[in-house]
């Protein structure tokens, strides 16, 4: 018989998101353990030695596939295993594919940490979570209360506001450097320098400052 769900399992690519999430866990759970991993071949590689996770909470997006692909393959190895979605994603309908392809709750990278440790708390306890406006209506817009800003109102030249752009849907350094074609270096530069700018320390400090601002950005060329 398998010992008992002892941990929380995190599956995100982005170091700073994920150790932010477990630093907040950590201060409203006192109680969980938990685990930081940056890929689903990792996040095997750690259950072989520490069994099942008594919860998973892992992003959408990851540099090795797409997290909805692997979710039948994880049931299949964990059935009693409830796996929270989080995506910077600000497609409307990513929510929605998470509740159809059967995620036990979903929460935005843009929610505030109350609601975040909310969808943990109920997840925890074996119930789901997913926001009503999500359930009712998955092609929703963006609110029209969010004001527009634009990176030069932040002290941010234009590549700089590209780049905030993919941080705040959650895109790694590597995916930003590859949708921009420029150097890794360059894009961890430009992020050093934006969380400068904005008086922040990590993405997710970043993602919460600019809650209620839609910032606008002039597409790549």
């Amino acid at each position: 018989m398998s010992p008992s769900p002892t941990y929380v399992l995190i599956l995100d690519d982005h170091p700073l998101v994920a150790s932010g999430i477990a630093h907040f866990l950590k201060s409203i759970q006192p109680d969980l353990s938990i685990e930081l991993v940056g890929s689903w071949s990792a996040g095997e590689q750690l259950t072989q030695s520490r069994g099942q996770p008594e919860i998973l909470i892992a992003d959408i997006w990851l540099e090795d596939g797409n997290s909805l692909q692997q979710l039948s393959a994880w049931r299949a190895l964990f059935p009693g295993t409830p796996w929270l979605a989080v995506s910077g994603d600000d497609d409307p309908a990513t929510a929605h594919r998470a509740l159809q392809a059967g995620a036990d709750g979903f929460v935005h990278k843009q929610v505030s940490p109350d609601e975040f440790g909310r969808a943990v708390t109920a997840l925890r306890q074996g119930g789901r979570y997913f926001p009503a406006q999500h359930r009712r209506d998955p092609q929703r817009q963006p609110s029209a209360k969010d004001w527009p800003v634009m990176p030069a109102e932040l002290g941010m030249t234009a590549r700089q506001g590209q780049i905030l752009a993919l941080l705040l849907r959650g895109l790694s350094n590597k995916r930003i450097a590859i949708g921009l074609d420029i150097a890794e270096s360059t894009v961890k530069e430009h992020v050093t320098a934006i969380l400068q700018r904005l008086g922040v320390r990590t993405r997710v400090e970043a993602i919460t400052h600019l809650r209620g601002r839609r910032l606008v950005v002039e597409e790549k060329s």
